[in-house]
């Protein structure tokens, strides 16, 4: 059941089972093997994504419901692909849609679900949804008891939501709750209920339940009792077992207590046929842990894998000179990823980190030690090592810690015991020693492992994908999810030495490029890749615009708005974005270019929680840069619109190569492809909710045709995003045609010599069968540009891919032209790059 390729497909926004399946025979045609399902279960209403689910077991009727389920499955099954579904088993919605999170609510701790939901019962449940106190709230009229036009029942009626009561406050009393009007009085009855009314301001500091991140709207689920299991999973694994489903996508794995038990029960649930695949940022030289009864993650890590490829080094690091003297404050990025994590730790994970806090000193209060720790120190030990914590997270139980954990442990608390913020030695032997294992294990000391872990995944999300990259703007193509924050070395050899490691430990994991939650479309950070390769020319085009621009930025009393780090990200943004058939003098297309951009830069300003933020918002910077944006693309704008789209060019033209390299190592590459909707063609998306739009399917239906014979090669090909479309299908048929190749096929890297030699990627993929040879270009700019004096035949000459012995007596045939080569030990560039600027040629 492993798929030979994916297409995600975003339900909701309009995308219903019936649309979707429409759909099929375009997939079917395209070479598609599974199409891939984002959550389909009911959620709340007016959901755009699906992951606040309100009922596992129930498939949204927004979408179709059950009945248009089923039509699609027919559809699938009719022209013989799969289904992937995305699954979320650690969160539901904290919503009263949800009928599970309402009992709890209205019965407290007796209710049937009250262990459903990851709750701390020491104290009565947070409901941290108002706009202000609850004494605030009742002061300005704003919350009364009323009855619940939905059951009839006494609730607290604030604007359109009923909050229940608990019906032993108010059975035989109905009339005369519901005639109070006193503050003293509503304050009483809000006393007697399980729960705590409070402003939404205070949940970071003040929640009793785990939270998705830091979504208050979305409340941690206990997956590790197999009670919750079964309930949570019963309409999931019907599906499965009725043959309708052939995989699953498990959303945020890290963030569960237990995630290779949950595999594990979930594989022996879904049978040894069920494709999982499991969401997960992997770090610098991080595996998936053997021992998961899984094929792989979602990919995220292959993304940043390509950037060693199609990144220039060298010109990456004079594109970050540029940007800091621009600045004129050159960024020490570890120092500010520790900000930045620091920022997580103190403010948004507060609340978390008092409660872990707590438990250790109810560890130590019941230990033995006659040595008492101060708070203060283990308060300092425990913020260091969640700052220091280089990936998502260890895999301890509540039993204890494996030893690939352990060591990874040892690693952190090494780091913090040498570095520059060390805390006490004694609070850091503790808390080590808690979390390892050592000594007690379960109970208290297992809790707070386990709390402990489904910390660091958060802190680290929010403060790497969710603060940092929002603040350091130097290349933007790098601040990717899955990328590092810290500066590393871009090379070829990184990037083979990754896919043969890939081959090793999850050669049916998916390779993604674009997903709905990656920053940027796969296209327009392939188009970003190429300011590495002309920082120079990119630099004093930055200094050109905000010359032409400098009467738009407003001088305000916290500084410049926008600040010149904002200019350069709003200028590299709007490179990556711009459409490519965009005019300057197109009022109409510049009008809605706009409506997209000035959305990402209000996101892009809050989450990087500097002069502005979500939860306290500084209007005036917001609007002044947000109309420093409107003007770039105002149509009185000319000479600055000239300029940019003259300066665009050659990193359009070299994007569009980049991104023919990126699809063509994604489809040769060992993983297995995964193609977002719509990337098939073009996606120059911004962060979401842009890449959630969904794409023009009728054109990408009607521009494709079904011929091994690639589109002409001209610039409006490639432009229109129907040439790689067509490289796509061609791969994907492959794929279908020798799966065997590339699912267990070696992956040799080739050597290529030269005049043109770092402009080439080359390896093969060989097995016992068949081989295949991939060579595409990669670092063009130079070539392209409208500057350079070489000629288009003689790009390529005077270079060649070195072939060992066991390719070298092959004759090959390139699967899209149908030419034959028969190259002996060295295969000429040139000749392999006659028709078009790339080759994959399969042995005969």
């Amino acid at each position: 059941m492993i798929p030979t390729a994916t297409y995600r497909i975003q339900f909701r926004n309009g995308m219903t089972f019936d649309r979707a399946a429409a759909l099929v025979p375009y997939l079917k045609r395209l070479g598609i093997s599974h199409f891939y399902a984002s959550p389909i279960f009911t959620a709340t209403f007016g959901s755009t994504h699906g992951y606040d689910v309100t009922n596992a077991n129930e498939i949204d009727p927004t979408i179709g419901g059950r009945e248009g389920f089923e039509r699609l499955s027919i559809a699938l099954k009719d022209n013989g692909l799969g289904l992937i579904l995305d699954i979320v088993p650690n969160h539901m919605a904290a919503s009263l849609e949800n009928p599970w999170w309402r009992d709890v609510v209205e019965n407290g701790e007796q209710s049937r679900y009250a262990r459903y939901f990851d709750i701390n019962w020491d104290r009565k449940l947070t409901l941290p949804f108002l706009g202000d106190t609850f004494e605030a709230v009742i002061e300005a009229g704003d919350i009364a008891v009323k009855k619940d036009p939905k059951t009839g029942k006494p609730a607290f009626a604030y604007y359109e939501t009923f909050y229940p009561l608990s019906p032993p406050t108010y059975e035989g009393r109905e009339a005369e709750l519901l005639a109070i009007t006193d503050e003293a009085d509503i304050l009483a009855i809000h006393e007697e209920q399980p729960y705590r009314l409070m402003s939404w301001r205070d949940a970071p500091k003040d929640l009793s339940y785990r939270r998705f991140f830091e979504i208050t709207g979305l409340v941690g689920v206990r997956v590790e009792d197999p009670e919750v299991f079964d309930d949570t999973h019963r309409l999931i694994l019907e599906l499965v077992r009725s043959g309708k489903v052939d995989g699953l996508r498990v959303d945020h794995v890290d963030g569960l207590a237990d995630p290779k038990a949950y595999l594990e029960r979930l594989r022996q649930e879904a049978g040894p046929e069920c494709y999982i695949t499991v969401e997960k940022i992997l770090g610098e030289g991080e595996q998936i842990p053997t021992d998961w009864p899984i094929s792989g993650t979602t990919g995220y890590e292959f993304i940043a894998a390509l950037s060693d490829i199609l990144v220039d080094n060298n010109g990456l690091s004079e594109l970050r000179q540029a940007y800091h003297q621009l600045t004129g404050k050159p960024a020490e990025m570890e120092e500010e990823l520790r900000k930045a994590k620091l920022l997580m730790a103190d403010n948004n994970f507060a609340g978390e980190v008092s409660n872990l806090l707590r438990l250790a000193m109810e560890i130590q209060t019941a230990s033995d030690s006659s040595d008492e720790i101060p708070e203060a120190d283990v308060k300092s030990a425990l913020r260091e090592l969640l700052v220091a914590f280089p990936v998502y997270r260890t895999y301890g139980t509540l039993d204890g810690m494996p030893a690939e954990s352990r060591q990874r442990l040892h690693e952190v608390v090494e780091t913090v015991r040498r570095g520059p913020h060390a805390p006490g030695e004694q609070a850091l032997t503790f808390l080590s020693g808690i979390l390892s294992g050592e000594g007690q294990t379960s109970g208290p000391s297992g809790e707070f492992r386990v709390r402990f872990q489904q910390l660091t995944g958060p802190l680290m999300a929010k403060s790497v994908e969710d603060t940092l990259f929002f603040r350091h703007h130097a290349a933007l193509a790098l601040n990717e999810v899955g990328s590092e924050p810290l500066p590393r070395l871009h090379s070829l050899d990184r990037f083979h030495a990754e896919m043969q490691t890939r081959l090793e430990r999850q050669p049916d994991g998916l390779s993604g490029t674009s997903t709905h939650d990656t920053k940027r479309g796969e296209d327009a950070r392939a188009r970003l890749y190429a300011l590495s390769e002309a920082p120079d020319l990119w630099a004093k085009a930055v200094n050109r615009w905000r010359e032409m621009n400098r009467a738009s930025v407003k001088i305000l009393d916290d500084g410049p708005a926008p600040e010149p780090e904002i200019e350069w990200m709003l200028y590299q943004a709007l490179v990556g974005v711009w459409p490519t058939d965009l005019r300057h003098d197109d009022a109409v297309g510049l009008k809605a270019l706009e409506e997209r951009l000035t959305a990402y830069v209000e996101k892009s300003l809050r989450e990087a929680k500097l002069r502005t933020n979500w939860s306290d918002v500084n209007e005036a910077y917001e609007g002044a840069v947000l109309g420093y944006a409107r003007n770039l693309l105002s149509p009185q704008n000319e000479t600055f619109l000239i300029d940019f789209t003259d300066t665009l060019r050659p990193f359009l033209r070299a994007g569009l190569v980049n991104s023919i390299t990126q699809t063509i190592v994604k489809l040769t590459a060992p993983g297995v492809p995964d193609i977002y909707q719509g990337s098939e063609g073009l996606d120059l998306s911004l962060v979401d909710p842009d890449n959630r739009r969904e794409p023009d399917f009728e054109t990408l239906q009607q521009q494709f045709t079904e011929t091994d014979v690639l589109a002409s090669a001209q610039e409006d090909e490639w432009q229109t995003g129907r040439l790689k479309q067509q490289v796509v299908a061609v791969l994907l048929r492959l794929r279908q045609e020798v799966p065997s190749l590339f699912r267990k096929g070696r992956y040799l890297p080739l050597e290529v010599s030269g005049k043109r030699e770092d402009n080439v990627v080359a390896f093969a993929r060989v097995d016992e069968e068949d081989a295949l040879i991939v060579i595409a270009p990669r670092l063009v700019f130079s070539a392209l540009y409208t500057g350079s004096d070489e000629t288009p035949e003689d790009r390529w000459a005077e270079t060649e891919v070195v072939l060992p012995a066991e390719l070298s007596s092959l004759r090959y045939r390139d699967i899209y032209t149908g030419k034959a080569f028969d190259p002996k030990d060295r295969l000429s560039v040139n000749w392999a790059f006659a028709d078009h600027p790339f080759a994959l040629l399969r042995a005969e």
